[in-house]
């Protein structure tokens, strides 16, 4: 028992970690196109919905202009997703009175604990691949609008971020990686600078977990063959993790969009600027109604959906019991 113990950590890591990396590539177009989809704001729309979106950012960036970002979410999914995964199992396991079976208040409890947990690696995650998908909106935004000069709300302008983004109607953005965007956010804001959203990503990512992972407890134990064989299969998991992720992701949709609003470095013509999430989530109902709050749900259902169905074939699959040589089934 003491040697299961000791493999389960890791192995629970790397199911986590390959489950990330797995899932990232095969939506990250669909999270690009919501980022920007949540970023427009009315009467200066680029993007009538995910398609235009993704068509539009392949006639002026190319293929790989949909993955703008990705390599930031790939080095960072892997621990995202490995302490999401294996601290909600710690905390459920801490919860339950002698292997029983939880409450459903003790099991969004450890939901709860486990979105805390996340949010270490989460919120600069964020941070740096908004500012990368974003980046091909506001240069749309210039050529439809020459006039238009972007402003950088950090305190004072980066020579970075101002290389990256002013433009020209008739030059090409300056690419600019993520470490340029690290050693200048560190350097002119410290690593305050790299948690910047902090609050509006607990108020998404703690919601989120309190719904998705008694949700898909439950829905997934409705695929057990009996009660004498509890295994579950492959499908069935994988199911279970798109639903629960899907009404997770559209439950916590408006926090989302405050989040990506306040974390988006860079504003184009008349985009206003918050001073946290009170005064954002007021300016957007101000300005652009309640329905603003909705701006790329569907998008995220769409990326959430998949990327938890994945990750839960995986985890309960065993790939990290297998590379490490260990059965996760008695």
């Amino acid at each position: 028992m003491a040697q299961q113990q000791q493999i389960s950590l890791p192995a629970k890591l790397i199911n986590g970690g390959v489950a990330g990396m797995v899932g990232v590539t095969c939506v990250f177009p669909i999270d690009l196109a919501k980022t920007r989809l949540q970023n427009q704001r009315s009467g200066q729309q680029l993007y009538k919905n995910m398609m235009d979106c993704l068509i539009k950012t392949v006639k002026s960036e190319g293929y790989f202009g949909m993955y703008r970002g990705a390599a930031v979410n790939l080095t960072l999914i892997t621990p995202e997703k490995a302490i999401k995964l294996a601290a909600n199992d710690f905390f459920r396991h801490r919860l339950s009175k002698d292997g029983g079976r939880l409450t459903v208040f003790r099991e969004m409890l450890a939901g709860c604990c486990a979105g805390m947990c996340q949010v270490i690696v989460t919120t600069p995650m964020e941070m740096l691949k908004i500012q990368m998908q974003d980046a091909g909106r506001l240069a749309a935004q210039q050529r439809v609008m020459p006039s238009v000069v972007t402003t950088l709300k950090m305190g004072g302008t980066s020579a970075v971020l101002s290389r990256a983004y002013n433009t020209s109607p008739a030059s090409q953005v300056m690419r600019v990686s993520a470490t340029q965007i690290t050693r200048e956010l560190l350097r002119t804001k410290g690593v305050t600078g790299l948690y910047r959203g902090l609050g509006a990503t607990l108020m998404r990512d703690i919601p989120f977990s309190v719904v998705y992972f008694p949700l898909f407890a439950h829905l997934h134990q409705l695929g057990q063959r009996s009660s004498e064989d509890p295994s579950v299969p492959f499908y069935w998991s994988f199911m279970s993790g798109c639903m629960a992720g899907c009404v997770a992701a559209v439950t916590v949709s408006p926090c989302d969009v405050v989040k990506t609003r306040l974390q988006s470095l860079k504003k184009g013509a008349n985009e206003e600027t918050y001073n946290g999430v009170v005064d954002c989530v007021r300016k957007i109902l101000k300005k652009e109604g309640p329905t603003a709050f909705l701006k790329g749900a569907s998008c995220r259902a769409l990326v959430i959906a998949p990327l938890f169905g994945i990750a839960q074939v995986v985890y309960f699959v065993g790939v990290g019991e297998f590379l490490l040589g260990f059965s996760p089934y008695p």
